[in-house]
């Protein structure tokens, strides 16, 4: 039997890389799996030396790693690109976020503002400086423990309007997915994968990062709300 592939990876990309690597075993006989955490708890599991043989993280973290020796960066792959979306309870009233004005009318108005712990929730922090809300809707903003999907939040209630990535807000019940942030102030973050540097199967991982970013995987990626990168 083939030796395992072992793989960590953000929540961003959990639904779509079990997807995948379910398709990739099936196809080579390989077993793949993924755990998948929050991108900060990630990125520091494997700065510490964790033993995995693919990692799974938004760019720039991929390449911090690779700077600290953890991964190789002669493999790093770029695999999807992943905006935001927003959300509100099932049920509730459905606010317009077509323009970058209508949303920032809904952020203003909402009595609870849910966000994650990733690299979209900094971006977003900032569009709010940059709009000059931030100080009016401090106390209003709900930070998502890492892990724990904000879609989650808001169908709880703890939040009424959420945003994160759309692959993430994609089939969370309890939640009406909104659709993703006008073009205007779209957040996007790539997310790429790198073979580990102490991986036992270096040429393995290599072949399974070619499906991961291959055509054949192309309509899987947009079926979770990414585009190809």
């Amino acid at each position: 039997m083939a030796t395992p592939i072992q793989g960590i990876c953000s929540m961003a990309t959990r639904g779509l890389l079990e997807e995948l690597a379910a398709a990739y075993a099936q196809r080579t006989g390989v077993p793949v799996s993924f755990q998948a955490v929050g991108g900060v708890d990630a990125a520091r599991r494997v700065s510490a030396g964790e033993a995995f043989d693919v990692v799974v993280l938004a760019s720039e973290a991929i390449d911090k790693l690779i700077a600290a020796g953890r991964l190789d960066a002669g493999a790093k792959v770029d695999i999807v690109r992943s905006g935001v979306g927003a959300a509100v309870r099932a049920g509730a009233e459905r606010p317009d976020i077509s323009t970058e004005d209508a949303v920032r009318n809904a952020v203003r108005a909402a009595p609870g503002i849910a966000y994650s712990t990733g690299p979209s929730g900094v971006a977003l922090l900032a569009l709010f400086e940059r709009w000059g809300i931030a100080d009016e809707i401090r106390s209003r903003l709900v930070l998502a423990p890492p892990g724990v999907p904000v879609g989650s939040l808001v169908a709880r209630g703890e939040a009424a309007l959420g945003f994160q990535q759309m692959s993430e807000l994609i089939g969370v019940e309890g939640i009406l997915l909104l659709g993703p942030l006008p073009p205007e102030i779209q957040i996007v973050t790539t997310f790429s994968a790198a073979p580990a540097a102490g991986s036992t199967q270096p040429d393995a991982v290599r072949a399974l990062l070619g499906f991961l970013a291959s055509p054949d995987s192309a309509e899987t990626r947009r079926r979770h709300g990414m585009d190809p990168a």
